[in-house]
């Protein structure tokens, strides 16, 4: 069956207000998390354009690299460690306006400019991160880390 997803013309608000019930039924009764999650980045990907899209996954202490959209990526990150480990270990959302002025970043690429790492909260407990960047400065704002916090929340539903 053809999977549709309909990118509504507008502001960012009304993109992600249109995307958050598509994803809710995209991912409705489907079991697989890896398939979920490869369906949640590309449609961010495809509604926004972002640079990068793509999730890691708590193992072992460490995030490892999960689905994704983009350029390959890195593949573990240590807890503390860049922009998703500080997010892992702050349990809080990030939004870095430019990747160069954040001290410890990771530069999986150098065309990433900014980003904004979720964390993906299971019972109290961090179990992953959903990571976007940017090839352009001061992407991300509230609004993404709204909408963004919601698709996790969506998101920690299945996994």
């Amino acid at each position: 069956m053809a999977e549709n997803l309909i990118i509504q013309a507008g502001n960012k608000e009304e993109k992600y207000q249109s995307l958050l019930p598509q994803l809710g039924a995209l991912v409705a009764g489907k079991a697989d998390p890896v398939a979920n999650l490869a369906n949640v980045a590309a449609a961010l990907k495809q509604t926004f354009g972002f640079f990068w899209v793509g999730f890691y996954l708590v193992k072992e202490e460490q995030l490892v690299l999960g689905p994704f959209q983009g350029p390959v990526a890195c593949t573990r990150i240590r807890y503390g460690r860049g922009v998703c480990g500080t997010a892992w270990k702050e349990k809080q959302t990030l939004v870095v306006p430019d990747v160069d002025q954040f001290s410890g970043h990771i530069a999986c690429s150098s065309d990433s400019k900014s980003e904004i790492v979720v964390p993906i909260l299971k019972e109290d407990t961090i179990i992953g991160v959903l990571d976007v960047d940017s090839d352009t400065l001061n992407s991300f704002n509230e609004t993404d880390a709204l909408y963004l916090q919601k698709i996790c929340e969506l998101i920690a539903s299945f996994l």
